[in-house]
């Protein structure tokens, strides 16, 4: 990848597969509400159309955070350095499940994710 790429960060719990025995499935779920929240909330944001003109070739990069503190530590190290996403909160049961950041070019948003392992079943 060079150092222009757009790129798009999904974040995932871990825990709730391994130890809250969630099916895969719907934690992949979780992961599509959250794309699709990003896709609609920054529709008109230019790196998102740059994103979405080449469609054969974006790329996303999914992590896993381990519990819900450490995705809403996440969460709070982005407003901080207002760095745009979508935490997907599920509802009617109100647990946040999925971090999805908007696409933005790698080297402006790479150092916020290097601490986080790839996500794996």
């Amino acid at each position: 990848m060079s150092n222009n790429v757009i790129i798009q960060y999904v974040v995932v719990r871990g825990d709730l597969l391994r130890e809250l025995h969630w099916p895969t499935g719907a934690l992949i779920a979780q992961a599509c509400h959250a794309v699709s929240a990003v896709t609609h909330l920054f529709h008109e944001d230019e790196h998102m159309k740059a994103y979405l003109s080449d469609l054969d070739n974006m790329h996303k990069v999914v992590l896993e955070a381990s519990d819900e503190s450490g995705l809403l530590n996440l969460r709070d190290i982005l407003v901080q350095n207002q760095i745009k996403h979508k935490l997907w909160i599920e509802q009617p049961e109100n647990i946040p499940t999925c971090l999805v950041s908007k696409p933005y070019p790698k080297e402006e948003i790479q150092k916020y994710f290097k601490k986080l392992k790839l996500f794996k079943i």
